[in-house]
């Protein structure tokens, strides 16, 4: 039984554990349910004026004071890891040893904004110094730099309880580039997100950051997300969850009487094209080898591999059947949430309307879910754009063309991804060619070889797509690019050095 003494289930506002809201219980898959206040508009707005208070402050620290404020939380989550590991795997049904990887990849990302805000490269700033003697007018001295915003709503996600949560990849962004951030919890996992948030809080402490810098209120309705989109001192959004939910918060954003950045993660569908050479060389293991990938964590990722085009034929019907066979080894895993198996199990059954199903339809064990794939041909797939929806679980249908101009033609079709992957062999490279521009154009990460699950933080990472996978297509939520969401280029014109941020003064 794990211990609920640490446990508040209150909110975060302003440095103080608050009242606030009705309550409502968690829904673990093990282990006793948690008691959590449900937070509202009052406690939202309660929490943004005290980042915006705190924005006052925090918005003009320096970049080591930021690293360090980076690194302390870091510190504090890993002095926290046996129960987060205990309660993320409670509430989720996550493996512990998932869990243990995500928490490292958590600290991992906070720690490398905080190296990146050192650097100061993001800052990009530039300086035109004065010409004043210039002909035929004088050019003033103008100095650039990126600011940050002000304070930023986050939402996290259920598929990720550590790494895109409360302090995850969209809060260190944000905090490294010196925006306060208001959290709205993910009730999926509301002990696991108040850990968390005490971790975040013990850092502030520490370090002497504003009370404000970091807010945290839990909920179960739509009343807290929507007043933090709409909240007039929010300056943007990050967003990690479904279409529906992410394209109504999006469209609260952008009918405020000032439009803020709303940067969503929508999903994908991360379609895989499997070209002849690799097909002929490794059929069998390539469909084994994406067995895996589809079914990891359930097949929950946003990056999950639910759509491979492979041609018609022997070599095709080698993948198909490797890949049948390992998937007969999967056992029933649970679900993040009850809702999330409701979810799959009608998003399944609506394509087996309308596609061959090549897996026995056996009935899952209670918030469980079974690898489901289907089949349909190159020109099935064209004529009906719903075999496009995502099924948020280890569901996939694989697309069988007559040619290379009607693979190209299948690749033409697809919406905005997060990835595309091309399985190949060296004997591909001039059927890849014509595919290369329509991938590029698709997808915010294209792959050559292996799967898309897993998404390594680095600098050189785009995790974001083209509508619908994201919101803005020019963003990322992974790798040290993420810090310019949260960012906005300020010129200064004959400001005296006094008055500049450190960052531009002379010397």
């Amino acid at each position: 039984m794990l211990d609920s003494a640490p446990l508040t289930g209150k909110h975060l506002i302003k440095g103080e554990w608050t009242d606030g809201g009705p309550a409502f219980t968690s829904d673990p898959v093990t282990g006793d349910a948690v008691g959590v206040q449900c937070g509202g508009a009052a406690e939202i707005d309660a929490a943004v004026q005290a980042a915006e208070e705190a924005f006052a402050t925090y918005g003009w620290t320096d970049r080591e004071t930021r690293a360090r404020f980076l690194e302390a939380i870091a510190d504090e989550i890993e002095a926290r890891g046996d129960q987060l590991t205990a309660y993320g795997s409670a509430e989720t049904g996550l493996p512990e040893g998932r869990l243990e990887g995500e928490r490292g990849r958590t600290t991992g990302q906070l720690r490398m904004f905080a190296d990146h805000i050192r650097k100061g490269d993001y800052l990009d700033v530039r300086h035109d110094a004065a010409l004043p003697d210039r002909q035929p007018l004088p050019r003033p001295d103008l100095r650039l730099i990126q600011r940050p915003l002000g304070p930023v709503g986050v939402f996290g996600a259920s598929n990720f309880p550590l790494a895109f949560s409360t302090a995850g990849g969209d809060t260190a962004a944000a905090l490294a580039a010196g925006c306060p951030v208001v959290y709205k919890g993910h009730p999926g996992h509301p002990a696991t997100g108040e850990l968390v948030a005490q971790a975040i809080a013990a850092a502030i402490e520490k370090t002497g950051m504003p009370k404000g810098t970091f807010g945290f209120v839990q909920s179960n309705t739509n009343e807290a997300g929507e007043a933090l989109v709409q909240h007039p001192l929010i300056r943007a959004v990050g967003f990690t969850g479904s279409f529906r939910g992410g394209k109504a918060l999006f469209d609260l954003a952008m009918a405020r009487p000032e439009p803020i950045p709303f940067y969503g993660e929508l999903g994908s569908i991360n379609p895989v094209f499997v070209m002849p050479a690799a097909l002929s060389a490794r059929a069998a293991e390539t469909g084994k080898a994406w067995a895996g990938s589809l079914t990891m964590g359930v097949g929950q990722f946003c990056t999950n591999p639910g759509i491979v085009v492979l041609p018609q034929g022997a070599d095709g019907d080698a993948f198909r059947e490797a890949a049948l066979a390992a998937l007969t080894e999967v056992a029933p895993q649970p679900m993040l949430t009850g809702g999330t198996a409701k979810g799959y199990s009608a998003a399944v059954a609506e394509t087996a309307g309308k596609a061959h199903r090549l897996t026995d339809a056996a009935e899952a064990p209670d918030r469980c879910g079974l690898p489901a794939v289907f089949e349909v041909t190159g020109a099935e797939w064209l004529a009906n754009p719903d075999l496009a929806h995502e099924m948020f679980g280890p569901a996939a249908i694989l697309v069988r063309t007559a040619s290379l101009a009607e693979t190209l033609d299948v690749a033409r079709s697809f919406d905005g991804q997060l990835t595309v992957t091309l399985q190949m062999e060296d004997g591909d490279i001039e059927a890849a060619r014509p595919l290369m521009p329509v991938l590029e154009r698709m997808a915010g990460r294209v792959l050559a070889n292996g799967f898309p699950t897993g998404v390594e933080v680095a600098d050189a990472m785009v995790h974001g797509g083209p509508f619908p996978a994201s919101t803005n297509f020019g963003a990322t939520s992974v790798g040290s690019l993420g810090i310019r969401r949260f960012l906005r280029p300020v010129s200064f014109q004959n400001i005296p050095d006094a008055l500049l941020p450190e960052d531009l003064k002379d010397g």
